[in-house]
């Protein structure tokens, strides 16, 4: 029996989490709400690939923090999210998708479109509302990737597996 599947989410630096984590918990459905913000690198991973994964990760672990900006907002349909660039972390995650391009499912095949989910799973009015207020005070902001978090699949809950931080080499 094949293990639950493996979700890759960068790692936010500690202010930017919090201000996006804040955002999530104000304006996604709170009983949908099972997951901390989040900017997912990879959705469906072998999860018994664990140990493997983790080992790949470390070796090509960028040597310094990932410099990203919040460049605008983009509509979900039924929610909100902010688009987050950053040539490094296309990149660098483009390496790691070419690496275990065996493996990849069809939508982590799909260009990478990296983005900050605080609203989804509401009526399509309430989230053309609130992209609207965002909208109206929406400035560009800087942020960075320090890590990534490893992440199980629960069928619904995740539980964190590993963390492998960015840092300069000693």
């Amino acid at each position: 029996m094949a293990l639950q599947p493996l979700i890759l989410t960068l790692k936010l630096d500690a202010a930017s989490f919090a201000r996006l984590d804040k955002l999530r918990r104000e304006h996604f459905p709170a009983a949908l709400n099972r997951i901390p913000a989040h900017l997912t690198l990879f959705h469906h991973l072998p999860g018994e690939r664990l140990d493997e994964i983790v080992t790949e990760l470390t070796a090509c672990a960028p040597a310094a923090r990932l410099p990203l900006r919040a460049t605008g907002l983009r509509k979900l349909g039924r929610g909100t999210a902010f688009e987050i660039g950053g040539a490094e972390l296309r990149s660098w995650r483009g390496r790691l998708a070419d690496s275990w391009a065996e493996v990849l499912t069809a939508q982590d095949r799909q260009p990478f479109r990296p983005h900050v989910t605080v609203q989804n799973k509401v009526e399509p009015i309430d989230a053309r509302a609130l992209y609207e207020v965002m909208s109206d005070s929406f400035q560009p902001f800087d942020l960075e990737g320090v890590g990534v978090l490893v992440w199980r699949y629960l069928g619904g809950p995740w539980r964190l597996e590993a963390e492998v931080g960015f840092t300069p080499p000693a």
